[in-house]
């Protein structure tokens, strides 16, 4: 049967129309068909390295990464607590250690926002009662770690009422004000404190309603303990597990979804101003940690974001990227200290280039044998443990023994860590950071011929490190 058909020129020009935009996405489509197989295969990789890691007891904990505002992988892997019988979900929360100072931090800066203090007020302005030390310390030396007050005394501290005590008892801070660095957490403690007084609320109280809200960040707690559900538990190697509950209060344990929320409302501004991000990015020197960790602005945009922490058996690390649309975010409940090492791979691997498997460290997993050995014993056993596992350690890097340096600074092993610092300054003989480091072990000695000659090797590597010119000076001076 023959049918006549008839066409319109509208009916005409509407198909040609839509045949054109069936075109026009097809060929959408197939451009689109590498991207999504680049991200697909970043996605395959970045899995094979975190499942790798885990099965060489290198990582437990859940993982995010943001890739171009894209979520590209997230993940739970391990086991909420020592007893190994429960498998972590997206659900848990972590503690994430010094990261929880940025609340405090931003919290301040809100507060100058509203004119209720100035960066240059000095502590005795807020909380009279303490010793005149408090007349020279400055809220910006708080935030910078510059103050001189002198560290938590952890072994003897069980509240904050305690270690306020602490602060009326000692009289003399370990250095001028804004002269030197020390990264403790009584400017912390003193942040929070400022904070409660011109508000009038509890710490805990005022990062609930002021920052978490606001934020949307709906299932983070502060200060958990045993009862509270969802709280991934720390703990170590041998499973032994970590106390939830810290000399001092004010600690933020997040999920992920609330972790990257937070970094969210920092790149948004949501909380506080560009002027006043920046500020808390403004560290005393290169390399020192400041209110917001480590980062850098490109005009009124917060283009990159770095910080970690550590508490008991717990690690955290943030790297958000904003003119990436990228943010990563480790969270883990054992301890390793590999996560920039993982960071590291993961940032490797989002931008196509090669990357290394992360390594068991030499520190926390021979904590023991270090403890019982002297310097002379400690670089043996370093060589030792490199000539039979070179695979396994980071030997390539010069931060593993500059961290076992720090550890030997850390317990007082002060000739110890200079012998330490001093080899590894002989493998690594460019790094200004190391000199810096051996620098500083002959400051504590109270060898100041030798600290001098440290540090201005120090600054001639790296003329960005502001801390080493300014102690050359002060040595110079003397």
């Amino acid at each position: 049967m023959f049918y006549a058909v008839t066409y319109s020129y509208a009916g005409y020009l509407n198909y040609t129309i839509c045949s054109m935009k069936n075109f026009y996405k097809a060929i959408i489509v197939f451009l689109s068909i590498p991207t999504l197989l680049f991200a697909q295969s970043k996605t395959a990789v970045i899995d094979s390295m975190i499942h790798r890691t885990n099965r060489l007891g290198l990582f437990s904990g859940n993982v995010l990464v943001v890739d171009h505002g894209q979520t590209i992988y997230k993940t739970a892997i391990g086991f909420t607590d020592a007893t190994k019988q429960k498998n972590l979900t997206e659900q848990y929360r972590f503690h994430i250690g010094s990261i929880a100072k940025e609340f405090n931090a931003v919290g301040i800066m809100m507060l100058k926002e509203q004119g209720k203090l100035k960066l240059d007020d000095k502590v005795s302005q807020f909380i009279p009662e303490l010793p005149k030390w408090a007349d020279s310390v400055s809220i910006k030396n708080l935030l910078q770690y510059t103050s001189g007050v002198p560290d938590v005394k952890w072994k003897t501290v069980k509240g904050d009422a305690d270690n306020m005590a602490d602060l009326m008892k000692f009289t003399k801070l370990d250095f001028k004000p804004g002269t030197n660095y020390n990264y403790n957490n009584n400017n912390v403690f003193l942040q929070r404190r400022i904070i409660e007084r011109i508000t009038g609320m509890p710490f805990n109280k005022f990062v609930e309603e002021k920052l978490l809200k606001p934020a949307g960040m709906n299932t983070a707690v502060i200060d958990p303990d045993d009862n509270t559900p969802l709280m991934a538990i720390s703990y170590n190697n041998n499973l032994k597990k970590g106390d939830l509950i810290y000399p001092i209060t004010g600690w933020v344990a997040v999920t992920l979804a609330d972790f990257y929320k937070w970094e969210q409302a920092l790149e948004s501004f949501k909380l506080i101003t560009p002027e006043s991000t920046r500020e808390l990015l403004i560290p005393y020197s290169l390399g020192k940690q400041c209110g917001l960790g480590g980062g850098s602005m490109t005009g009124n945009k917060l283009s990159y974001h770095k910080h970690d922490g550590s508490s008991v058996q717990y690690q955290a690390l943030l790297i958000g990227s904003a003119d990436k649309g990228r943010a990563i975010i480790l969270m883990t409940n054992n301890r390793q200290n590999n996560i920039y090492d993982i960071g590291n791979a993961i940032e490797a691997i989002l931008d196509g280039k090669p990357y290394q498997q992360p390594k068991k460290p030499i520190l926390g997993t021979f904590d023991k044998q270090l403890d019982s050995l002297n310097a002379a014993q400690i670089l043996a056993f370093y060589n030792d443990l490199k000539a039979k596992h070179a695979n396994d350690y980071g030997f390539e890097n010069e931060s593993t023994l500059n961290e076992i340096g720090y550890y030997l600074l850390n317990k007082k092993r002060v000739d110890d860590a200079i012998n330490v610092f001093t080899y590894n300054v002989k493998l690594f003989p460019s790094s200004g950071n190391l000199y810096d480091s051996l620098g500083e072990a002959y400051y504590a000695k109270g060898d100041k011929q030798n600290a001098l000659i440290n540090y201005k090797k120090a600054y001639r590597l790296d003329p960005a490190n502001a801390a080493a010119k300014a102690v050359v000076a002060e040595l110079e001076k003397k």
